[in-house]
């Protein structure tokens, strides 16, 4: 008997996600972030409930996004305009190749809309910013910040000359020479 791989369900969050995804979130910084903002720093923000109110004004706004393998809440995504305002995986599936695949889907969820998308990462968070990197994302440098010293990422839409958009049938024209 063969194992078939998980397949992720990305769907926006539902009315009874939001603990889920704000646990998901508390776990994944208290385990993730103190390496590089320090026990104090994290229990601070942590107890501070600056976590869970993010997530919950972006859920109120539907900006959030779940991804779900084999039943379990695994990953979340926050977009706002052209920015992926917050992506995580928990923290017990991270290495597993679900983060890929939710930026995968964040970009082609916003290319559709937008040329140039950004994203904010901690300085500090040199796995996090490899991860951003070895996807394609180029860092433009330093931001301003109060806290902790924070990077911006962007990535462009890829435009292939001589392809114009999909028709209704939903396969690109591609322009015929010689005809």
């Amino acid at each position: 008997m063969s194992l078939s791989p998980s397949v992720p369900v990305l769907r926006r969050a539902l009315g009874d996600d939001l603990k889920a995804l704000q646990d998901l979130a508390r776990r994944t910084i208290d385990a993730s972030y103190r390496w590089f903002l320090g026990d104090e720093g994290v229990d601070r923000f942590l107890d501070s409930g600056a976590s869970d109110d993010h997530i919950e004004t972006h859920f109120r706004q539907g900006h959030v996004r779940c991804m779900e393998v084999d039943g379990d809440l695994v990953g979340l995504l926050i977009l706002e305009g052209p920015t992926v305002d917050l992506m995580m995986i928990d923290v017990r599936r991270h290495r597993q190749g679900w983060g890929r695949i939710l930026l995968a889907h964040a970009e082609e969820t916003l290319f559709t809309q937008y040329d140039e998308l950004r994203l904010e990462s901690f300085a500090g968070n040199l796995t996090a910013n490899a991860f951003y990197e070895a996807c394609g994302w180029q860092e433009t440098g330093s931001l301003e910040s109060k806290g902790p010293a924070k990077i911006e990422f962007v990535r462009h839409r890829v435009v292939i000359e001589g392809l114009r958009p999909a028709t209704r049938g939903g396969s690109p024209e591609v322009p015929r020479y010689g005809a």
